[in-house]
């Protein structure tokens, strides 16, 4: 009788934990994970560049891989960068960070994940912001020359 009480009690507790798992809350989320942009960088040229991003609670991250290419070869994490999205709501985020895969003369160039602070509710854009990029000293600064598609990114 002692095997059946302890069975029956095994079962009660799994079943209360998978039920308590299954209404815990998942992990946030964004929406769109990833977005493009057309980039202008000035003198440095331009093109598509695309927007991933990643969100744990109250932070996030934005990683930016762009048609522009470096000009020389780039050390892992040697780029300090600044991406500043436009709230809609009014007032900017910014996501900022060291962090770069190496790059060869000629790759296209990659930076983040860039991290961040959201609020639920969030919804930032790049048209109107701006990515500044500091290589080798110098400062390059891009800007979207229009909405990001599919749209803003929704923070939850």
């Amino acid at each position: 009788m002692r095997s059946k009480r302890f069975g029956i009690g095994a079962a009660l507790a799994a079943g209360t934990l998978a039920a308590g798992l299954a209404l815990a809350p998942g992990a946030a989320a964004v929406v769109p994970v990833t977005a493009t942009i057309t980039a202008d960088c000035g003198v440095y040229g331009g093109g598509t560049a695309t927007l991933t991003a990643t969100q744990d609670g109250s932070a996030a991250t934005v990683t930016v891989t762009s048609s522009i290419t470096a000009p020389l070869a780039l050390a892992e994490d040697s780029i300090t960068s600044t991406l500043t999205l436009v709230a809609a709501g009014g007032g900017t985020t910014a996501f900022t960070g060291t962090e770069n895969p190496p790059m060869a003369t000629g790759d296209a160039v990659t930076v983040g994940p860039l991290s961040g602070t959201v609020a639920p509710g969030d919804s930032l854009e790049a048209f109107g912001g701006s990515l500044e990029m500091v290589i080798f000293g110098l400062t390059v600064t891009c800007t979207a020359a229009g909405p990001q598609a599919p749209g803003p990114f929704v923070f939850e």
